[in-house]
């Protein structure tokens, strides 16, 4: 049986197709993946996360835990600030890519990938001898995401809030469609202007805030959007997607999330593997790459060959950009590969493509 967010009914209602994305029965998309990837990068999209996990953490001892789970240094965070990490496995894998939220003081909220709800709460779990404590709230959270140019002037209708006020990496606990103690928040996974809206569905209705941000986007054609949107969406800023660019088989170093990883702040799971890597150099790094061939568009999976056709890594994330009407993907290439105009070959089926390796984003 697939888990289902507050939001199925309305999913259904509106046409969507709808997919299994980790175990949660998901709307891939609704008028279709152009035409919603469009309109978050000129107008409004919304999308449905509620699959998306959400841990609390308090106690005295709450950002010491933290602090030995994540890469990130979040002891310099502050209320009203989330900040981007990841956690690592001692060889240095990553275990999840996550945002952490400082609500207050010796209080905070973890957002982790909704396939990895289950395994990230048992591996902090399993870590917090520390004075914290730690609870699964997924369940009773609902997070909608209000994507593109035109979502402050569509959420502003609905608050009292002073949305221009949420900068980037920022939130507000702030009134939405009449509720209260909505964290309002701008993380964004689209590389547009946008917000997350995390409520508590036993104390604000799900349906009432869905129908009343569709109701007050109307004058911009908001359209709903799937996660299809949301894949291409992201990967065009060169977003990686946790099962995908990275995993427990790929450290942050070479992931190019070096700069999230802080290694001086002290200790953390995974630190003496990532000081060894960091000492050793890394052989490989998660470029982006375009193919100019129309008909070769790039697949997970897909093998980078050299100039002899030598296997010499895998694409992890591909597409056809729907913004840039050109073919492109991240993956890992050698390090002698990851200067940028460096080409490569993708194998498309039977035959390859010439590419040219980039730094992301593409857009």
């Amino acid at each position: 049986m697939l888990n289902q967010t507050p939001f199925y009914d309305i999913h259904k209602q509106a046409g969507a197709k709808l997919i299994d994305f980790g175990g949660w029965e998901m709307p891939v998309q609704y008028a279709g993946i152009k035409d919603e990837h469009n309109a978050v990068r000129n107008s409004v999209g919304m999308f449905d996360v509620s699959h998306m996990g959400e841990f609390f953490v308090s106690g005295p001892q709450a950002l010491k835990l933290i602090q030995y789970v994540t890469i990130n240094d979040a002891s310099k965070l502050k209320p009203g600030k989330a900040q981007y990490s990841a956690m690592c496995y001692d060889d240095g894998g990553i275990v999840d890519d996550l945002l952490v939220y400082m609500l207050a003081e010796n209080e905070y909220m973890l957002v982790v990938n909704a396939s990895n709800i289950d395994k990230d709460f048992e591996w902090i779990e399993e870590h917090n001898s520390f004075d914290a404590e730690l609870k699964n709230h997924s369940s009773e959270m609902c997070l909608l995401a209000v994507q593109g140019p035109n979502s402050l002037e569509t959420l502003q209708k609905l608050s009292s809030t002073d949305l221009s006020e949420i900068k980037f990496y920022t939130f507000e606990m702030g009134t939405l469609a009449g509720f209260g103690d909505v964290i309002i928040s701008a993380t964004g996974y689209t590389g547009e202007k946008g917000f997350e809206l995390y409520f508590n569905k036993k104390e604000a209705d799900p349906d009432q805030i869905w129908r009343s941000v569709m109701e007050a986007g109307n004058e911009f054609n908001i359209q709903p959007c799937g996660l299809g949107a949301r894949d291409t969406l992201r990967l065009e800023k060169g977003f990686a997607l946790y099962g995908n660019d990275i995993t427990k088989e790929t450290n942050p170093l070479e992931a190019r999330m070096g700069w999230l990883t802080k290694l001086e702040k002290g200790d953390f799971i995974g630190r003496e593997a990532l000081q060894k890597v960091q000492e050793n150099g890394i052989n490989r790094k998660l470029m982006g790459l375009k193919i100019d061939d129309r008909r070769a568009i790039p697949r997970s999976g897909y093998a980078i060959v050299d100039e002899q056709g030598h296997e010499i890594g895998r694409i992890t994330s591909g597409t056809r950009s729907i913004t840039l009407g050109k073919n492109i993907a991240m993956g890992y290439v050698p390090i002698k590969k990851s200067e940028e105009e460096s080409t490569v070959h993708i194998q498309v089926r039977k035959r390859t493509a010439e590419a040219t390796v980039v730094k992301p984003p593409f857009v």
